[in-house]
């Protein structure tokens, strides 16, 4: 194979891998267009824009834990394909649905699609790859998941000015049908193929971009990961050895956090949050998504210059100190009013700057970590529920916050999420080891969880 051959195969697999976090962060937000019009066109209570938002979340919990057996029985590529189908019908149904119900129905049917591409993009994209790439794709997903946010935002602006939000959801379908595409063409994952006793199959996708020497090497080592996972742990191993059950901990309280700090309130309700404050709706989404712009940035900085630069302990710990200033900014602004002209200026700024600490921090540092930090033998079955932890607060947030938003003033929502802020500070502080510069064989024996540790 030429050299040229393999950067072509390489560039197919980005192109994939882009377009499983482009539809991923677009159908998170979208809603925070959408819902300003849909609100007024439909008369929904707080409870229903609650709704309309977090259905998408309930969907992806049941997606991304049920995915496991589909994509073990049936393959990484027949997922991807159906998780592409899924995006289509939902996004289509939405944008056609004549009720909130309807609505919320087709929100959840995204949803599942949304949850099984979190978990097999990710997982198909590293199997596939050469070793040489999957740091930078595993980098790559988290930047395109911004980018599908800020297509999104870019989307709601082109169409908020005729308050279209049955084309903001529907507009979904077209890179979904792109992404069925690219996975037809896209081979099969040799892991998966290799599981199923082809062998000569699993050469075969190997060598479209290793050369023979490194495609023997992999298949060794697919073999050495295969026979690991014949001995790894279930949930009772998982949540009934002391050792791992420690491991679990973190990661679900990293999973966890990351949602509750407050950033899906500013994915999903930052266009509300300054029309409250006396923008336009125009004005609010056009200020979204400059928001949208400088988390691209921001992404991009934290990739190249800081997870592996500074590490992963203290970023977390500043930037949740970042964030929670952030916050007790934004709760200042509410306490003290909106008459003033400025409100909403200071407000952007705190939006902004929050954005910022948790773009180099909590956002996609927080999925590497989840990475790094379990165990080979109980890697699968940990990340699963630490996943399943990560959309329940997604889920939480998206549901609740417009409801306590009615309820009490924005100023005692703010300070809520500023303690939260302050506690997954905390938590980092006490109980997150650096993992910069360590293998993984060095990160489990230093939380204690190989197989021979005592």
């Amino acid at each position: 194979m030429t050299p040229s051959t393999s950067r072509s195969v390489g560039r197919s697999t980005y192109f994939f891998g882009a377009l499983g976090g482009l539809l991923f962060g677009y159908d998170l937000g979208v809603v925070a267009g959408a819902l300003l019009f849909l609100g007024k066109e439909m008369q929904l209570t707080d409870l229903e824009k609650g709704m309309v938002t977090s259905s998408l979340l309930v969907g992806g919990m049941i997606g991304a834990i049920g995915c496991g057996r589909i994509t073990d029985r049936y393959g990484r590529r027949f997922t991807v394909l159906l998780s592409a189908v899924l995006f289509a019908v939902g996004a289509i149904g939405a944008g056609l649905a004549p009720d909130v119900v309807t609505i919320i129905v087709f929100r959840v049917v995204m949803g599942l699609a949304v949850g099984a591409a979190s978990v097999t993009v990710p997982v198909y994209l590293s199997e596939i790859a050469p070793a040489r790439d999957r740091g930078r794709l595993s980098g790559l997903n988290q930047l395109m998941i911004s980018s599908g946010i800020l297509l999104a935002y870019l989307v709601n602006l082109a169409l908020s000015p005729i308050g279209a939000w049955r084309w903001m959801f529907a507009l979904a379908a077209v890179p979904s049908v792109a992404m069925f595409i690219g996975a037809y063409f896209q081979p099969e994952s040799p892991r998966w193929l290799l599981r199923k006793g082809r062998e000569t199959d699993a050469r075969a996708v190997l060598a479209r971009s290793r050369s023979a020497e490194e495609v023997e090497s992999e298949l060794a080592e697919i073999r050495g990961v295969l026979a690991a996972e014949r001995a790894s742990v279930g949930f009772r191993e998982l949540f009934g050895d002391s050792r791992l059950r420690g491991v679990l901990f973190l990661g679900i309280g990293l999973a966890f956090m990351q949602q509750i700090i407050g950033i899906n309130t500013i994915i999903y309700y930052a266009p509300t949050i300054l029309t409250d404050l006396g923008y336009g709706d125009v004005a609010a989404i056009a200020a979204n998504a400059g928001l949208g712009v400088l988390t691209v940035i921001i992404t991009v900085v934290m990739l190249l210059y800081v997870v592996d630069r500074v590490g992963r302990r203290q970023p977390l710990i500043l930037g949740a100190i970042g964030m929670c200033l952030s916050m007790v900014l934004l709760a200042v602004v509410f306490f003290a009013g909106t008459s003033s002209g400025s409100a909403g200026w200071i407000a952007i700024v705190g939006l902004a700057a929050f954005k910022i600490c948790f773009s180099l921090s909590w956002g996609g540092m927080v999925w590497i970590l989840l990475g790094e930090i379990f165990p080979l033998r109980a890697r699968g079955t940990a990340m699963g529920v630490a996943t399943l932890f990560n959309w329940l607060g997604n889920f939480l947030v998206g549901l609740l916050f417009p409801v306590v938003l009615g309820a009490t003033s924005g100023g005692t929502v703010f300070v809520i999420f500023a303690v939260l802020c302050a506690a997954a500070c905390g938590f980092a502080y006490k109980w997150l080891p650096e993992t910069k510069g360590h293998s993984l064989e060095q990160i489990e024996e230093r939380f204690g969880v190989t197989p021979t540790a005592k």
